[in-house]
Protein backbone atom coordinates (compact mmCIF):
# COMPACT_ATOMS: atom_id res chain seq x y z
CA UNK A 1 0.00 0.00 0.00
CA UNK A 2 1.42 3.37 -0.92
CA UNK A 3 1.50 6.39 1.36
CA UNK A 4 -1.47 8.12 -0.32
CA UNK A 5 -3.71 5.10 0.16
CA UNK A 6 -2.67 4.72 3.79
CA UNK A 7 -3.32 8.43 4.30
CA UNK A 8 -6.80 8.16 2.75
CA UNK A 9 -7.68 5.23 5.02
CA UNK A 10 -6.32 7.03 8.07
CA UNK A 11 -8.37 10.15 7.33
CA UNK A 12 -11.53 8.09 6.96
CA UNK A 13 -10.72 6.26 10.19
CA UNK A 14 -10.16 9.52 12.07
CA UNK A 15 -13.54 10.97 11.05
CA UNK A 16 -15.60 7.79 11.56
CA UNK A 17 -15.69 7.84 15.38
CA UNK A 18 -16.61 11.56 15.71
CA UNK A 19 -19.33 11.03 13.09
CA UNK A 20 -20.75 8.16 15.16
CA UNK A 21 -20.63 10.22 18.35
CA UNK A 22 -22.40 13.14 16.64
CA UNK A 23 -25.10 10.76 15.39
CA UNK A 24 -25.72 9.43 18.89
CA UNK A 25 -25.80 12.96 20.33
CA UNK A 26 -28.26 14.01 17.64
CA UNK A 27 -30.54 11.11 18.58
CA UNK A 28 -30.33 12.09 22.26
CA UNK A 29 -31.08 15.72 21.40
CA UNK A 30 -34.08 14.62 19.34
CA UNK A 31 -35.49 12.70 22.30
CA UNK A 32 -34.83 15.61 24.65
CA UNK A 33 -36.52 18.01 22.25
CA UNK A 34 -39.71 15.98 22.40
CA UNK A 35 -39.66 15.33 26.13
CA UNK A 36 -38.30 18.63 27.53
CA UNK A 37 -37.84 22.25 26.55
CA UNK A 38 -34.21 21.58 25.60
CA UNK A 39 -33.67 21.99 21.84
CA UNK A 40 -30.13 21.43 20.61
CA UNK A 41 -31.24 19.67 17.43
CA UNK A 42 -30.37 22.56 15.09
CA UNK A 43 -26.81 22.73 16.41
CA UNK A 44 -26.23 18.97 16.59
CA UNK A 45 -27.93 18.54 13.24
CA UNK A 46 -25.43 20.93 11.65
CA UNK A 47 -22.45 19.29 13.37
CA UNK A 48 -23.58 15.81 12.37
CA UNK A 49 -24.37 16.94 8.83
CA UNK A 50 -20.90 18.36 8.33
CA UNK A 51 -19.25 15.25 9.76
CA UNK A 52 -21.45 12.97 7.64
CA UNK A 53 -20.63 14.85 4.43
CA UNK A 54 -16.94 14.73 5.36
CA UNK A 55 -17.21 10.99 6.02
CA UNK A 56 -18.85 10.34 2.66
CA UNK A 57 -16.26 12.44 0.82
CA UNK A 58 -13.39 10.64 2.57
CA UNK A 59 -15.12 7.29 2.00
CA UNK A 60 -15.26 7.98 -1.75
CA UNK A 61 -11.60 8.98 -1.79
CA UNK A 62 -10.57 5.91 0.23
CA UNK A 63 -12.59 3.67 -2.11
CA UNK A 64 -10.82 5.21 -5.09
CA UNK A 65 -7.34 4.94 -3.54
CA UNK A 66 -7.68 1.48 -1.91
CA UNK A 67 -9.59 -0.03 -4.86
CA UNK A 68 -11.99 -1.82 -2.53
CA UNK A 69 -14.43 -4.33 -3.97
CA UNK A 70 -18.01 -3.07 -4.16
CA UNK A 71 -19.07 -5.11 -1.13
CA UNK A 72 -16.46 -3.62 1.18
CA UNK A 73 -17.13 -0.09 -0.04
CA UNK A 74 -20.87 -0.61 0.50
CA UNK A 75 -20.21 -1.94 4.01
CA UNK A 76 -18.26 1.18 4.99
CA UNK A 77 -21.02 3.39 3.57
CA UNK A 78 -23.70 1.38 5.38
CA UNK A 79 -21.80 1.74 8.65
CA UNK A 80 -21.99 5.52 8.31
CA UNK A 81 -25.79 5.50 8.49
CA UNK A 82 -26.05 3.20 11.51
CA UNK A 83 -25.98 4.96 14.90
CA UNK A 84 -22.88 3.12 16.19
CA UNK A 85 -21.54 1.99 12.83
CA UNK A 86 -18.73 4.54 12.82
CA UNK A 87 -17.11 2.82 15.78
CA UNK A 88 -17.07 -0.49 13.89
CA UNK A 89 -15.77 1.24 10.76
CA UNK A 90 -12.94 2.82 12.76
CA UNK A 91 -11.93 -0.55 14.18
CA UNK A 92 -12.06 -2.25 10.78
CA UNK A 93 -10.08 0.54 9.11
CA UNK A 94 -7.43 0.44 11.83
CA UNK A 95 -7.08 -3.32 11.38
CA UNK A 96 -6.89 -2.93 7.60
CA UNK A 97 -4.17 -0.29 7.91
CA UNK A 98 -2.18 -2.42 10.38
CA UNK A 99 -2.43 -5.46 8.09
CA UNK A 100 -1.24 -3.43 5.11
CA UNK A 101 1.75 -2.13 7.09
CA UNK A 102 2.67 -5.70 8.06
CA UNK A 103 2.33 -6.82 4.44
CA UNK A 104 4.47 -3.90 3.20
CA UNK A 105 7.20 -4.73 5.73
CA UNK A 106 7.14 -8.39 4.70
CA UNK A 107 7.46 -7.43 1.02
CA UNK A 108 10.40 -5.14 1.86
CA UNK A 109 12.14 -7.88 3.85
CA UNK A 110 11.66 -10.37 1.02
CA UNK A 111 13.05 -7.88 -1.43
CA UNK A 112 16.06 -7.25 0.84
CA UNK A 113 16.66 -10.98 1.28
CA UNK A 114 16.48 -11.44 -2.49
CA UNK A 115 19.08 -8.72 -3.02
CA UNK A 116 21.36 -10.34 -0.45
CA UNK A 117 21.14 -13.70 -2.19
CA UNK A 118 21.98 -12.14 -5.57
CA UNK A 119 24.97 -10.22 -4.15
CA UNK A 120 26.41 -13.27 -2.41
Amino acid sequence: MDIKTASALNRLRLVSAPEAVSFLLLLICSVLKRTTDFNAVPVMGMVHGVLFVLYVALWAWAWFRAKWPLGRAALYLLLSVLPTGGFFAERMLRREAEDSVIAARARKELKDVGRGAVEA
